[in-house]
């Protein structure tokens, strides 16, 4: 049996404590989780508001999904003109936060026809306002397949639309994502997505509670077949109530949500790891204040172990 010395222990730790010395940002960067929230989770709150809660909690990034209960980004006074949108960036800065993704509500699974049209151009606006806020991602969902059109037609709605809005965003730093969400959860049905769309400008957004109060499927299996494709992941945590997902508070669910987690950590992934609190949808749940102060030391603990 190896034994350790207390001469050797002292000896050992004196050499990591002054390799730490040597390098300590560069540790504590690459210590540090990258996190932002959704302003879904705020859906009441000013622009400058949610800026100065997520600076002083830790977080880095913002995904924006509506700010006050507007959804259709390029309306917000925030982001109207291109001096409005000089003023967010500046604040944004300051505060050491950047914008992380974009939700836009275009969904691809209608068929050809006006209402296909709207959300594809909805699509197209969204990259255009990402462009312009430096963010690297457009959310874009499909929902549910349609009980009277065969499944494998939808899917190729879907992927149509990704390639189109794919296209859209060469060149302009943006990649189309689409979230897993609605009917489109199960591991073989994203993965046949994202393979048929084959587009440099499109991934997924990884949302593991979706997925798993549907499918069941272990988070560990789900994120060895979709790795090639996240490009983002939001992360939320509840209880099953009748099948129903009731949100809890980061880590209190019954979701293995951090079983994705230990996946993304142990798989290398280098995003951000976006709190998606529903509040918008379900105003009962915690309040702003509450969920979204609790989220990152939740988090960074269980990544620290």
């Amino acid at each position: 049996m190896n034994t350790i010395t207390r001469k050797k222990f002292l000896q050992s730790s004196a050499l990591m404590l002054a390799a730490l010395a040597v390098r300590p940002s560069f540790a504590a960067v690459a210590e540090s989780p990258k996190l932002s929230f959704s302003t879904l989770g705020c859906p009441d709150w000013s622009f400058d508001k949610i800026v100065s809660f997520a600076a002083r909690h830790g977080y880095k990034g913002l995904e924006v999904r509506g700010i006050q209960r507007q959804m259709d980004l390029p309306q917000c006074p925030e982001f109207g003109t291109a001096e409005a949108r000089r003023k967010t960036m500046a604040m944004m800065k300051a505060a050491g936060l950047q914008f992380v993704g974009i939700g836009s509500s275009a969904t691809l699974h209608f068929p050809p026809g006006a209402e296909r049209d709207k959300n594809l151009a909805d699509g197209r606006r969204f990259i255009d306002l990402a462009q312009q806020l430096s963010c690297p991602y457009v959310r874009v969902f499909p929902n549910n397949f349609p009980k009277d059109v065969d499944k494998s037609a939808t899917i190729a709605l879907i992927v149509s639309g990704l390639k189109e809005l794919g296209d859209y965003a060469k060149g302009k730093g943006v990649t189309v994502l689409l979230e897993t969400h609605g009917d489109v959860v199960y591991i073989n049905d994203l993965v046949a997505i994202m393979q048929a769309t084959a587009h440099k400008q499109v991934g997924l957004i990884w949302d593991v509670t979706n997925m798993w109060v549907v499918t069941k499927e272990a988070p560990a299996d789900a994120y060895q077949k979709l790795k090639p494709y996240i490009r983002h992941v939001h992360l939320k945590d509840a209880q099953l109530v009748e099948g129903k997902p009731a949100y809890k508070l980061f880590g209190e669910g019954e979701i293995p949500v951090l079983d994705g987690v230990r996946a993304l950590a142990a798989g290398g992934y280098g995003g951000f790891y976006s709190f998606e609190w529903e509040k918008l949808w379900h105003p009962d749940i915690a309040e702003p204040e509450i969920a979204l102060a609790h989220f990152p030391g939740v988090i960074k603990q269980y990544l620290d172990r």
